[in-house]
């Protein structure tokens, strides 16, 4: 871990300073590494931008400014407080330029960059603000230095050397108070800078006007290393299939709770904490996966003395059980500010609890009238939710979460009435927290096998994942080609270095079943095979097999 600075938060005076100490996530580091070493050639990559996706708290910008100090790359960065509009991200695309030497080399050889960060880019909305103008530099001079700092700099920038003409600055003593009609101000460097200095007197434009069309560009033309970071990329996507297409798309999932528990477990060690029993299990509970979170947590429990005050100050209780009430007070008890109340005591948004009420409105509602009536309210809850998420209008939350929550207590029922039943969870999120792991199966099978045939995710999902079930599933059941699909599934089990539950989700049989024990046998099949009576149906025996076949690659068998 890097040395602590008092001054800082836990989460910023802990970051990792090396790509490999970035907790979790290891194919998003490696896929991001790559793109990296895509930059050592003398001419910039196809793919010039990587876009970093997935929730807060995951090590997203942690990984990039790791990066970028693995590879001795100078940083850029634009966050959500700078104004992010056309003019902005040209001026730090030109910072770039500036701040990067041609020939010269970072550490270990690599060539020498300067990673330009736009940190939550998904956040463009188009807001106009305007702050007071600062007071303009008294002249050019003071605004060059300001810029540039040391008078070696300024003249590498407008590229004044002393062979040339115009011959270079000795001193800021040298430099004009105003540009006059000099010949170095008529560099193109020179003028951006001008332009910059007489515009110091107009009012600073603190909107996001034209900053995604400024971003599409730098993506398509940048010298430099670009980064952007978002929460959801569909805002990119959406915006341009250039996002989609021209980009290194590196997504990152929330830490697991096994590695985030370990992290905290090393930081209270480092920072001499003394904690509560179970604070660091409640701290891992309450964080869910945001690792920025679960440190921030820590430490403002870490001044606390170690006992039940800590475990005060977390405050954890049962999200589901804080669902359940709220939405059986909703749906029983017509009474619309203690509604409006209790949701906003519901330390969660008003998206989570939708699905709630939606599920449960109908077992609740006297009648079909009434039922209608609540539904109606609810789908105006729904668009008004539906805008939040879509333009960004955050605003649109605080009426979306009154609708569903009082507009549809007063809509639902007229008279309160006692609790007759507990309402259920909602049954598609079940659906789906059940399914997660089956899915992430899938998908890893579909990884490797794309890695292995050098195909997209997409083709490989399409085209090999069914010709492998089908090879799997006809080697763990009975069947006259039987011998033969079991010699292709340890083929590509070995190959694609599958796991037990990888060939048990191809072969549709539990990972500790027979069928799938055989299948991951390394020995090759010489001789005929008969199906184990316990997992698969009785077959006729097979025809014999020569005993000298030939080891085969997989490659030689053809969808």
């Amino acid at each position: 871990m890097p040395p602590a600075d008092s001054n800082l938060p836990l989460a910023e005076r802990r970051r990792p300073t090396h790509l490999k100490d970035v907790v979790g996530n290891p194919r998003a580091k490696a896929e991001l590494r790559a793109w990296a070493e895509s930059w050592q050639g003398p001419a910039p990559p196809a793919r010039r931008a990587a876009v970093l996706s997935g929730p807060a708290g995951v090590g997203k910008t942690s990984a990039a400014l790791a990066l970028a100090n693995d590879f001795g790359w100078t940083v850029v960065e634009m966050n959500a407080s700078d104004a992010r509009n056309e003019r902005a991200i040209n001026q730090v695309a030109g910072r770039a330029s500036i701040t990067h030497t041609l020939g010269e080399t970072a550490r270990g050889g690599n060539t020498r960059h300067a990673l330009i960060l736009l940190d939550e880019a998904d956040c463009l909305t188009g807001r106009v603000t305007e702050a007071a103008p600062p007071k303009p530099p008294a002249a050019l001079r003071d605004f060059l230095r300001d810029r540039y700092g040391t008078i070696e700099a300024l003249n590498a920038a407008y590229g004044l050397t002393p062979s040339a003409k115009p011959p270079p600055f000795a001193d800021w003593d040298a430099v004009p108070r105003s540009p006059g009609n000099f010949a170095w101000a008529r560099r193109p460097e020179a003028r951006r800078d001008i332009d910059d200095w007489r515009g110091a007197e107009k009012a600073l434009d603190l909107s996001d006007r034209g900053g995604l069309g400024a971003i599409a560009r730098l993506v398509r033309t940048t010298r430099q290393p670009l980064v952007l970071t978002v929460n959801d990329e569909r805002v990119l996507t959406r915006y341009s299939p250039l996002f989609r297409t021209a980009v290194v798309r590196v997504r990152f999932s929330p830490i697991s709770n096994i590695e985030v528990h370990r992290t905290l477990e090393l930081l209270a060690r480092a920072e001499q904490i003394a904690l509560a029993t179970g604070a660091i299990e409640a701290i891992v509970r309450r964080a869910r996966g945001d690792l920025r979170a679960a440190a921030n947590d820590l430490d403002a429990i870490s001044p606390l003395p170690a006992g039940p005050v800590q475990l005060g100050v977390l405050g954890v209780r049962d999200i589901g059980a804080d669902f359940a009430a709220l939405t059986e007070e909703v749906l029983t008890s017509p009474r619309y500010y203690r509604s409006v109340e209790i949701q906003n005591r519901l330390d969660a948004p008003p998206d989570d609890l939708l699905p709630w009420i939606e599920e449960n409105l109908a077992f609740f509602a006297p009648d079909a009238a009434h039922r209608a009536s609540a539904f109606d309210v609810l789908a105006a809850a729904d668009r008004c939710l539906s805008r939040a998420r879509r333009w960004r209008v955050w605003s649109q939350w605080s009426y979306g979460g009154e609708l569903l929550t009082g507009g549809v207590s007063l809509a639902v029922r007229e008279h309160s009435i006692p609790v007759s039943g507990e309402a259920m969870f909602p049954q598609f999120l079940g659906e789906m927290g059940r399914s997660r792991g089956m899915r992430g199966v899938r998908d890893g099978i579909v990884a490797k096998a794309g890695a292995r045939f050098h195909l997209s995710r997409a083709k490989s999902r399409d085209v090999y994942l069914s010709f492998l079930e089908e090879v799997f599933a006809g080697a763990a059941r009975a069947g006259p080609a039987r011998p033969r699909l079991l010699e292709l599934a340890r083929l590509a089990t070995r190959e694609l270095e599958l796991s037990e539950d990888e060939v048990g989700f191809l072969a549709r049989f539990e990972p500790d079943s027979r069928a799938v024990r055989e299948i991951l046998d390394r020995r090759p099949v010489t001789e005929p095979t008969t199906a184990p009576q316990s997992d698969l149906a009785e077959e006729a025996p097979a025809p014999a097999r020569d005993a000298r076949r030939r080891q085969r690659q997989l490659s030689e068998f053809g969808p």
